[in-house]
């Protein structure tokens, strides 16, 4: 066996101990080993060495394996989805155990694109180190620069930046804004004003443009945040509690979590075995947006929707996050986005359809809602919530809306006239 067959080989097993480990059933363990069979047959024909593998020889091999399937059967899959699921995973499947990543990060080629990723990197430093924001903020920002160097082209050079204008800004900001809502819109502002204010305090401009960016006002408190009544929190919870399928047990505990606590989606997806102090009943939480930490009492029912979740429906694996996905590979949700398609599901299968978004946020504005009217303090609300500031938790007044009708002041007949 040749030197490059035997390197396959031993690729195709640690792929077949990869798909063991995450306790892949018989079905997909055999597609997908066929599959990266066939494909690192298809790399040694053209001598290429898997280790050199890139995104463009798997869409060519792709490409090659569709025209064989049509040539066999005379007609294209009935499903392309359905095809390119049974060739994709195994595929990707291999190529990360070769490269650790898959798809692989794109190695600048160009001055201009090294000098991109340089001064990102040095924004998020500076970030992290002088303002101390959140790793999620720290990649928002970082994104939002990348574009406007992209955007930018020939000027967004290291020897061109500098000559940076105000019109610059304002076609940027254009650009952006056009397919945005307002809400949006004002967050690009936000970041961007925040780039520009690292590159003028490190030199990379030689003017302050930060307050040339101009966004959509959004005045305080002007919408209403989306939430769900009493009533619909019981229904979900209700409807979920039937499924007692190991989906249905998890979904169950992670709505518990959500109707109770009000937790954000991310601080649910992040949630550790170790988080959960059984001895003392207590939970305790990292919270996601502040990265402050805080410990609450483990209430009975979600303590029993945790424990029904762990016994019972939990996939056995060496991950620590106590939320795992129900099918292999068994790994954590990737973040609170993960969250948002499963709570949709549980509102459509319970009947319920909110005006406005449908995600794991409602049930947190519910809970402030059920906790104002049980006469809670606002400051003791936020503590609940993680709120840095109680201007923050003062967002959540604007839903108790028929406890503020209750107090209207009635308008004098004078006026109505």
């Amino acid at each position: 066996m040749s030197a490059k067959g035997s390197r396959n080989q031993f690729y195709l097993s640690r792929l077949e101990e990869h798909l063991k480990q995450q306790r892949y059933s018989s079905g997909p363990t055999e597609r997908y080993t066929a599959v990266a069979r066939r494909f690192l047959s298809y790399l040694k024909k053209r001598n290429i060495a898997v280790e050199a593998a890139r995104p463009s020889h798997a869409c060519l091999y792709l490409r090659n394996e569709l025209r064989h399937y049509r040539k066999r059967h005379g007609r294209a899959p009935e499903s392309m989805s359905d095809w390119r699921s049974s060739h994709i995973p195994g595929i990707h499947m291999l190529l990360r155990l070769v490269h650790g990543q898959w798809p692989p990060i794109p190695i600048p080629s160009t001055r201009r694109e090294i000098f991109h990723r340089d001064i990102c990197e040095e924004y998020a430093k500076w970030m992290g180190d002088i303002r101390g924001l959140a790793l999620a903020t720290i990649s928002e920002c970082c994104a939002e620069a990348r574009r406007f160097l992209i955007w930018l082209g020939k000027r967004g050079s290291q020897r061109t930046l500098c000559n940076a204008t105000v019109a610059d800004v304002d076609n940027y900001v254009m650009h952006r804004a056009k397919s945005h809502r307002r809400t949006t819109s004002t967050s690009i502002a936000t970041r961007l004003r925040s780039f520009l204010r690292f590159l003028f305090t490190t030199g990379g401009i030689t003017r302050d443009l930060s307050t040339a960016v101009v966004g959509p006002t959004l005045y305080a408190f002007e919408s209403i945040p989306s939430s769900l009544r009493s009533d619909d929190v019981k229904a979900v919870l209700e409807t979920t509690l039937k499924d007692h399928s190991p989906k249905g047990l998890r979904d169950y505990a992670i709505l518990a979590l959500l109707s109770n606590y009000g937790l954000r989606a991310g601080e649910i997806a992040f949630l550790r075995l170790d988080d959960v102090d059984w001895r003392n009943e207590v939970l305790r939480i990292h919270h996601s947006k502040t990265g402050a930490h805080s410990e609450l009492p483990l209430l009975p029912a979600v303590g029993n929707a945790l424990l029904d979740y762990l016994q019972r429906a939990r996939p056995k694996t060496d991950v620590r996050e106590v939320f795992i996905r129900v099918r292999a590979p068994y790994r954590p949700f990737k973040d609170g986005g993960s969250l948002y398609e499963l709570i949709r599901r549980r509102l459509t299968a319970a009947g319920v359809h909110p005006p406005g978004k449908r995600g794991p946020h409602i049930f947190r504005h519910a809970r402030a809602v059920s906790l104002l009217r049980a006469a809670v303090p606002v400051k003791e609300i936020g503590d609940v919530l993680g709120h840095r500031s109680s201007a923050s938790t003062a967002v959540y007044l604007k839903l108790a809306t028929e406890d503020l009708r209750a107090i209207a002041l009635e308008i004098p007949a004078e006026v109505r006239l």
